[in-house]
């Protein structure tokens, strides 16, 4: 009965439009000179506000609660930081390391880890209060964290080339060591099905797999041939494999020290061909729904997108958004990307048919852009 009373006191309360708020379309930008977020509206291609107090977003990244309500902040200085979007708030904040590097969400929610490079190691807090609930010591800068289905994350050690599968669904964490990736590992992803951790190898050749489908993953490197009939350049930017593309069947992905995009048949791990490109690729993302994937690059050549068919591995579009392109991120369905220059202090609206510009937001030295989309994404 007291339910039921409850139920007719909330329908006997009008709701106004004015009101109500959806997140499905809302996204959140990082603008990391100011420690600051712009909340986007995409479909109305605008900006509406500004959330600060956020410490250091020099290298900062975030995911989203479930309900798409809530963003989880990871930011350089070690802080992580809980942001209403429906408020535009900080509601929780712990500067929980020195120095971290990402974090990830658990499927249901619950749990929010943190990869750290000072002190190294992980750290899961508690999605709701970000009390600590779990402290997971490394041998050295912990990299490469994804939430992997089962209440479980995966990551990796830049010292040691350690792999290690965290399971948190019991009353203690079960932490299982899969192997060793190789030497210096400088980042990892998960395949959009789960399947596969990916981890790509800076102090030698190649990419390390493990087969998370496997009860005992073990590890298979591949592309351990790629660049031996060339001479490497220096690396201005390190690529960042959360932005590796999974499409046609195909990894696509940055070739480290080289103007380069290798494309590898997911089945099999060969090598199918090689797409030369502006620079030296940062992000390489597959637009949804199509054959297409767009590519930014580091400094100095960090003015220009190019657009990838991953059918006959050619470019088929070269853009010059502006300077210093940082990141890009679609609209769930492909319709359109969002891409952010940081030097001149814009976010650039492309059509993904058209390949014009149909809007920009200005945004302080903007970084990532993130739509609430992501929360329903794994690996992400």
């Amino acid at each position: 009965m007291k339910r039921l009373a409850l139920l007719a006191a909330f329908l006997a309360t009008p709701l106004w439009a004015e009101d109500l708020v959806a997140t499905g379309d809302l996204g959140l930008v990082i603008e990391r000179a100011t420690g600051s977020l712009v909340l986007v509206d995409r479909s109305d291609r605008a900006a509406l506000g500004r959330i600060e107090g956020l410490g250091d977003l020099s290298h900062a990244s975030l995911t989203y609660s479930p309900d798409e309500r809530f963003a989880y902040v990871f930011g350089r200085d070690g802080g992580l930081t809980k942001v209403d979007i429906l408020t535009r708030q900080v509601v929780a904040r712990t500067v929980q390391a020195g120095n971290s590097i990402g974090g990830a969400i658990s499927d249901d929610g619950k749990l929010v880890a943190v990869s750290n490079y000072e002190p190294g190691g992980v750290k899961v807090f508690d999605a709701q209060t970000l009390e600590l609930v779990a402290d997971i010591p490394a041998a050295g800068k912990t990299i490469g964290l994804v939430d992997v289905p089962g209440r479980r994350f995966a990551w990796t050690i830049w010292d040691t080339g350690e792999v290690f599968l965290g399971d948190f669904s019991g009353a203690e964490p079960v932490i299982t060591p899969l192997g060793n990736a190789g030497k210096n590992p400088f980042d990892a992803v998960l395949t959009d099905d789960a399947h596969t951790y990916l981890v790509g190898l800076f102090g030698e050749k190649g990419v390390t797999s493990f087969d998370l489908w496997d009860p005992a993953p073990k590890p298979q490197k591949f592309l351990t041939d790629y660049g031996k009939d060339g001479e490497d350049m220096p690396v201005y930017k390190m690529p960042h494999l959360q932005g590796w593309a999974f499409t046609e069947g195909q990894y696509a992905l940055p070739a480290v020290g080289r103007h380069e995009i290798l494309w590898v048949d997911r089945a099999s791990e060969k090598t199918v061909a090689t797409t030369p490109v502006h620079g030296q690729p940062v992000f390489i993302i597959a637009q949804p729904a199509s054959p297409y994937v767009w590519v930014n690059f580091a400094t100095p050549l960090n003015d220009t997108v190019q657009v990838v068919d991953s059918r006959t591995h050619e470019v088929v579009a070269t853009l010059s958004p502006g300077k210093a392109v940082l990141h890009m991120e679609f609209a769930p369905r492909g319709a359109e990307v969002w891409i952010s220059s940081r030097d001149d202090n814009k976010v650039l609206i492309y059509d993904t048919r058209t390949r014009e510009k149909v809007a920009e937001i200005a945004a302080e030295a903007p970084s990532g852009i993130f739509f609430t989309a992501r929360a329903h994404q794994t690996g992400l």
